[in-house]
């Protein structure tokens, strides 16, 4: 039973009121064929639209068998629309590129029910006579036909009343004939049909006819005049399996899903422009990290050949009078030195001391000036320098101050051509050398070429090419990394001893090449989170794109919406829906941006030859970015689209 009282609505057009009910009070019992009738603006379509809780009054009492529902929430609202009230609009609204079934079938989408069958949509087709055309879409059926299909839709959730606004306005008389005719068998069926119409002839087959003008009711009585309906018995549907809610909350967002899908591909190209700006930005992204990983990996290689658990013992550079003052100026490093720090220094593995200068090469008529380094035996583990021919020097020759070299393949590129340069004369400053072996390939780094480089005997080297007493360093491998810091201060401690410091500054320091190692790859972690930040920019105006495109589709899918509502969908679920489409959105971009990222890191290693390193971190940060991209940037349209009120965008033009 519905029953209102005293209820009012008014409209603001701009400064004037319009009050389009003024103290409404009707009551209609169970199973009533009431027709309401009225000049347009009587105020008879606002009267149906309260009773059919797609608007509210501004005052008045409204209960529907006993309840107030104008406390009601708008979810409340919602789930009564669906489940006890059927619509049937004048404009058929019918969602376009899908077919009378799918129409049909859409308040079960919205329905808190679950002992709902999936053939209820064929039923109800089949009882208003479409059984043959359930797969046609909407623009191939008639006027009639689609008038039908928009009763089958109120039907399906097996409401106990049917709401018809002007069901024959835009119909033929026959189609019109037919259509009322359906509405007298569904009202020998049991249901209440309230039917708001201008036309008299119309208004005749209702049982009760209730006449409205200037927002009040002027007549209301019986028809006597109408037709005798028969009575239809209708068998009691039987006890249906259930089914879980979390198959059912699958269903329902899985149908959502599909629809979204329809939707996008039903506007192609806005769609595919509005993944373009997704796309770029997580190529940009993948492209961008990857050349980064890739620089700072080569780096990190780079550092590596250098040695690893290495530290540099050197004498302390100091400023005197504001003038830096040469490594050694104020304290020695011997050979000794190196000596001891192997015998007496826990957690040392190698040691070798170390001095460099440049020289000039000299092979028949050729010349090339390289760095020099003068080493012991240690120094090819402690380096990774095993030659790649020939061999390393040994203690005997080192003991001897032997003329021997190894080449880096720069100096053996230049002085002989890349030809094995093995037991050949090399002249360096005019001392003859015999070359024992070819150093392995280290590669560059900016602008230094570790491959231009010639290894002696560190007692050669001081003795016969750079007149040097003492050493420039001494270098030094510890066996872990954890023992670093205590090596250190142990060496520190031992050259204060040997070389009687006692309570003044030590005049050594000691260089930690991990420390260093780890300061590298910082920065180049750094520079790689600012590069991908600048990249990810792209991916914010792929996401701007998508909003703009979401807002457009809300604009003109605004009677889409308030059908859904009408229909019983909460605002959450139509929220769900356009959520769904923006990640659909991103989505499909993503993956072409995924495509496109890796194959310009690709395309840009093979072309430039840089590094690249392509990662599965990278690849899943872009994609979670434009997930999160989606989601942020339609959540605005997905909320405006929301809070649309249902008779509001069902007039919306």
């Amino acid at each position: 039973m519905i029953r209102v009282e005293n209820i009012r609505k008014t409209y603001q057009m701009g400064e004037v009121e319009v009050r389009a009910l003024d103290g409404v009070s009707i009551t209609i019992e169970q199973g009533e064929y009431v027709a309401i009738i009225g000049a347009s603006g009587s105020g008879k379509s606002t009267l149906m639209h309260i009773l059919g809780l797609l608007d509210v009054p501004d005052s008045g009492k409204f209960e529907i068998d006993g309840t107030d529902v104008t406390r009601f929430s708008e979810n409340q609202l919602a789930a009564f629309r669906n489940k006890i009230m059927g619509f049937v609009f004048q404009q058929f609204n019918l969602l376009k590129r899908t077919s009378a079934l799918e129409n049909v079938g859409l308040p079960l989408i919205y329905s808190r029910s679950n002992g709902k069958k999936n053939d209820a949509p064929k039923r109800m087709l089949e009882l208003v006579g479409l059984g043959d055309r359930m797969s046609h879409h909407t623009n191939e059926l008639s006027g009639g036909q689609q008038q039908r299909v928009a009763i089958a839709r109120a039907l399906v959730n097996n409401p106990s009343i049917i709401f018809a606004d002007e069901p024959t306005g835009n119909l033929d008389s026959k189609s019109a004939k037919e259509i009322m005719q359906v509405m007298s068998e569904l009202h020998g069926r049991g249901l209440t049909i309230i039917l708001v119409t201008h036309d008299t002839n119309v208004a005749n087959h209702a049982q009760r006819i209730i006449e409205i003008k200037d927002g009040k009711i002027i007549s209301d009585k019986p028809n006597l005049d109408a037709p005798e309906i028969p009575k239809i018995k209708v068998e009691p549907e039987k006890e249906r399996r259930k089914i879980t809610f979390g198959l059912q909350l699958f269903r329902e967002n899985w149908v959502l899903v599909k629809q979204s899908v329809r939707s996008l591909l039903a506007n192609k190209v806005r769609t595919a422009l509005s993944a373009l700006g997704i796309m770029i930005g997580v190529a940009a992204v993948i492209a961008v990290v990857a050349l980064a990983t890739g620089a700072r990996k080569a780096v990190e290689e780079q550092l590596s050949q250098l040695g690893t658990n290495l530290l540099m013992l050197m004498p302390e550079r100091r400023s005197r009078g504001g003038v830096q003052q040469g490594a050694g100026s104020t304290s020695r490093l011997e050979i000794e030195d190196g000596e001891a720090i192997r015998n007496e220094v826990e957690h040392v593995s190698l040691v070798s001391p170390t001095v460099s200068g440049n020289a000039q090469l000299k092979a028949g008529n050729l010349n090339w000036n390289c760095r020099i380094e003068g080493v012991n035996t240690d120094y090819e583990a402690m380096r990774s320098y095993q030659p790649q021919l020939g061999r390393f020097f040994n203690a005997e020759e080192i003991k001897k101050r032997s003329r021997v070299c190894l080449l880096g393949l720069t100096p053996v590129n230049e002085l002989f051509g890349g030809e094995n340069p093995v037991g050949k004369q090399v002249k360096i400053n005019r001392q003859s050398f015999t070359v024992i072996g070819v150093l392995p390939e280290k590669g560059s780094s900016g602008f230094r070429d570790y491959d231009d480089a010639a290894l002696v005997p560190v007692t050669t080297a001081m003795r016969r090419l750079f007149g040097k007493q003492y050493v420039d360093r001494i270098e030094i491998q510890i066996d872990e990394a954890e023992n670093m810091d205590r090596a250190q201060t142990d060496i520190l401690t031992l050259l204060g001893q040997l070389h009687r410091i006692g309570n003044r500054e030590n005049p050594f320091e000691i260089r930690n090449l991990a420390e260093i190692q780890e300061t590298a790859s910082a920065t180049s972690k750094i520079l790689s989170i600012l590069l991908s930040s600048i990249a990810s920019i792209a991916l914010v105006v792929g996401g701007i794109g998508i909003m703009n495109i979401m807002l457009v589709s809300v604009t003109e899918r605004t009677r889409e919406i308030g059908l859904r509502k009408a229909l019983g969908a909460r605002g959450q679920d139509v929220m769900i829906q356009f959520l769904i489409e923006a990640l659909i959105i991103s989505f499909f971009g993503g993956c072409m941006g995924v495509a496109l990222g890796v194959a310009a890191s690709l395309a840009t290693e093979k072309f430039s030859g840089m590094q690249v390193l392509i990662t599965q971190n990278s690849i899943l940060l872009a994609f979670v970015f434009s997930a999160v991209i989606g989601i942020v940037f339609g959540l605005w349209p997905a909320r405006k689209a929301a809070k649309l009120n249902p008779i509001e965008a069902l007039r919306y033009e």
